[in-house]
């Protein structure tokens, strides 16, 4: 009530221009709640000029293959990064002359070795000198934090077109111990912050009863909607080939390949099968290698710009970036983050969960899926529709942009039914991150607001 009264009166505010302040206190009491016809117009609501708008006009992304054993186990990481920035011009005829930045997103490499390498695949994909890169690496979120970061950059005026991509090689740069200082023993978070990330999935599980058996149907559910986008050839809209090699580690000999397809995905994959799996990390665990992401290479990006400026261009719309949150939660249990980061991102938008048409949200662990989709009461069909990480895996450093991609090229196969979609994931050392996305077509400069079936005849405001 408060806030449609607010509203009310900074309406009349603009509409006396020639009324004093002190005349203007006197206006609270001609004001009041009343019906309003146009329904449910709180629902949704902007925050800026519709040509302001962040757009992503582009978002592509490799084939994503098992690192060490699968197709681009031979690949070097600037090699998978190039074709999809390549891409990205190619298919929207903008100049590479006009990005602003590029921002990937990258975690398990040394930052000023991948770097450079981000650097050489810019110039192999024919951007010019003048074009910047950097990378950016907040664990698994850092695909979508570079896609936020340039988002966010555009917003403020730095420039009107920028990238924000996602690289990881797990099998050039996989995993290692890590050292650390002698003092995290003596603070209980900061060495939860160094627990292997199998630990915290086992310490979901216990904690918030997710059974063996759900996280086992879940990643069959998984594999069965990973193969059947495959087969029906969804995925053709948003996987960028890649001409590479593969070489035999008995002769040396290189065979020259060109991979499309992503190779981690069990069609047959069955409960029964994978309950056969022994626990990885805990004796009488829940989390095994079936129930797990997969370790991947792979890479991706996504091409954001000005909306007035893509019209300008004739460039169509895939979506429009809305909102971004970053959340912090238990290191221990780090796998709740989606459950804390999507309430947030949803809310910031002016929306709320049932609003939401499409989840992306990472498969870093089924326990941790099982237990983000329960919290947040989610309707299974509207999640992970073409299957996740325990299916196509997670390359961390670009599985964000992998995500963008994937949810509005589906977002633009479906239509008007599918307005909002969100995409999220955990984040190692206990964090989560989402971002709400709408559909690039869903509105106009003069409707702002979703629309509804019936009417209350008042704004959720005035409640």
């Amino acid at each position: 009530m408060e806030r449609s009264i607010e509203r009310q009166r900074v309406l009349l505010q603009h509409l006396r221009p020639s009324q004093t302040s002190s005349s203007l206190e006197n206006l609270d009491s001609s004001i009041s709640a009343s019906v309003c016809s146009a329904g449910d117009s709180a629902a949704y609501q902007r925050t800026s000029v519709f040509g302001d708008d962040v757009v992503i006009v582009a978002a592509y992304r490799t084939p994503l293959c098992k690192a060490k054993r699968g197709s681009f186990k031979d690949t070097y990481p600037d090699d998978l990064l190039a074709p999809v920035l390549k891409a990205l011009m190619e298919k929207t005829n903008v100049s590479p002359s006009e990005v602003g930045d590029i921002v990937v997103g990258t975690v398990l490499a040394p930052g000023s070795q991948r770097a450079s390498e981000c650097r050489m695949a810019a110039f192999y994909a024919g951007f010019p000198e003048t074009v910047p890169v950097r990378t950016v690496n907040r664990q698994c979120s850092s695909g979508l934090q570079a896609v936020a970061d340039v988002a966010a950059a555009i917003k403020a005026g730095f420039y009107d077109i920028g990238i924000g991509a996602g690289l990881e090689s797990m099998t050039t740069n996989p995993r290692l111990g890590r050292f650390s200082n002698p003092k995290v023993k003596t603070m209980a978070q900061a060495q939860d912050c160094l627990l292997p990330m199998g630990v915290t999935s086992e310490n979901v599980a216990h904690r918030f009863g997710v059974t063996r058996q759900e996280q086992d149907q879940a990643a069959v559910d998984s594999h069965r909607k990973a193969a059947a986008a495959t087969a029906s050839g969804k995925f053709k809209d948003e996987i960028i080939p890649v001409a590479t090699k593969i070489v035999d580690p008995k002769t040396g000999d290189e065979t020259p390949v060109t991979i499309s397809v992503d190779d981690g995905i069990r069609p047959n994959a069955s409960v029964s099968d994978l309950a056969k799996l022994r626990p990885v990390f805990k004796k009488d665990g829940t989390t095994t290698a079936g129930n797990s992401s997969q370790v991947t290479d792979g890479a991706g990006a996504v091409l954001l710009m000005k909306r007035s400026l893509a019209m300008q261009k004739g460039l169509p719309i895939l979506g429009v970036f809305r909102t971004f949150a970053a959340v912090g939660v238990d290191p221990a249990i780090m796998g709740i983050g989606p459950a804390v980061a999507i309430p947030a991102a949803v809310k910031s938008a002016g929306l709320e969960l049932e609003d939401i048409d499409l989840f992306e949200i990472n498969e870093a662990f089924a326990s941790q899926y099982v237990y983000c989709r329960k919290k947040l009461e989610l309707d299974p069909e509207k999640i992970n529709v073409n299957g996740s990480a325990m299916a196509l895996g997670h390359p961390l450093g670009a599985t964000g942009a992998r995500c963008v991609a994937t949810l509005l090229h589906e977002m633009k196969r479906r239509g008007k039914d599918c307005r909002f979609g969100v995409v999220s994931m955990c984040i190692g050392t206990g964090m989560g991150a989402a971002a709400v996305f709408e559909r690039g077509d869903s509105c106009d400069e003069l409707r702002n607001a979703r629309k509804i079936d019936s009417h209350n005849l008042l704004s959720k405001d005035a409640l």
